[in-house]
């Protein structure tokens, strides 16, 4: 005997929350004639009036097709302290944990910094964004209070030899940023060293579209992803041949995501996944006689 589920509000919001659902939703169901049933174990409607039918079929569709609102708005403020490491001409910040190597070829430039452990969340905030202030500290903060917009580019690992509070200043758990200089030095004094700060998330703004570049070899595809507007930092991403379905990708460090399967020879799409949720497709991208090391510009985030 098949059971079954009753129809309920516990759908997320996000997916009910156009006009068109909420007046379906909330019309009283006697409008649209019997009670609706779905099944549990095969997922097929039963109803008992084809006025119901075509009631679940219209809010199926809705639903499926549902996307998150807006834009990415960022976060509220948060306190934490900056240092800076790189040098003058910031030199010493190519590279890094994140795997975007030439910062000033990608679009960086020097507006960036590397997080402690308790912001870097293993990587997943590589290309994240923040506005920061120098506070709190009139010595050394430069007057008019100034913000600087930075994008996380490279991991501060934590110096246990030395306490929190004296040189291990990215030792779990606090929140701090090692700055590249010159953006130290937009807002506070050279000499200061150390800075308490106010910091908050903020939507990225970027020239261009999303960069995909693909490194690897025949049975290992190695794609950085870069230049992401609106969050920044990707939690996931599928890559679409023209011979395959949708694929997962998964993240091998920063913002490199990795596929083990035969690509050459098809024309690739992409699509990636924000940390607010919102999603990103990038059709046909790719031509077929793509060949490793080439970098292929994509579909950005609305900011």
């Amino acid at each position: 005997m098949k059971r079954f589920t009753k129809l309920s509000l516990s759908t997320p919001f996000s997916l009910i929350s156009t006009p068109l659902t909420l007046f379906i939703l909330f019309t009283p169901l006697s409008y649209f004639s019997t009670p609706l049933f779905v099944s549990a174990s095969t997922m097929k409607v039963t109803t008992t009036t084809t006025t119901t039918l075509c009631y679940i079929l219209l809010l199926t569709a809705i639903t499926t097709n549902a996307r998150i609102p807006g834009v990415f708005t960022g976060g509220p403020w948060e306190t934490a302290h900056a240092t800076f490491y790189g040098g003058s001409d910031a030199s010493g910040t190519m590279g890094g944990a994140c795997g975007y190597g030439n910062l000033y070829s990608q679009g960086y430039g020097v507006n960036t910094a590397a997080l402690s452990t308790a912001l870097f969340n293993n990587g997943l905030s590589c290309g994240a964004c923040f506005e920061m202030k120098c506070t709190d500290d009139p010595q050394w903060c430069l007057p008019g209070n100034p913000s600087i917009f930075i994008t996380a580019t490279n991991f501060c690992p934590p110096n246990f030899a030395q306490p929190s509070d004296n040189g291990g200043w990215c030792n779990p758990p606090r929140p701090h940023f090692d700055l590249a200089m010159p953006m130290f030095l937009k807002f506070a004094k050279y000499r200061a060293g150390i800075v308490p700060v106010s910091y908050r998330r903020v939507p990225c703004r970027k020239q261009g579209g999303i960069r995909f570049t693909i490194n690897g070899f025949r049975y290992f595809n190695l794609i950085l992803i870069s230049n992401v507007a609106g969050a920044g930092d990707i939690t996931q991403a599928w890559v679409k041949g023209s011979n395959t379905e949708w694929m997962s990708l998964s993240r091998n460090w920063g913002q490199n995501w990795q596929s083990n399967s035969v690509l050459i020879g098809q024309s690739l799409s992409f699509r990636v996944r924000g940390s607010d949720g919102r999603t990103s497709t990038s059709k046909n991208i790719v031509p077929s006689d793509w060949h490793f090391g080439q970098t292929f510009t994509g579909k950005n985030f609305r900011v």
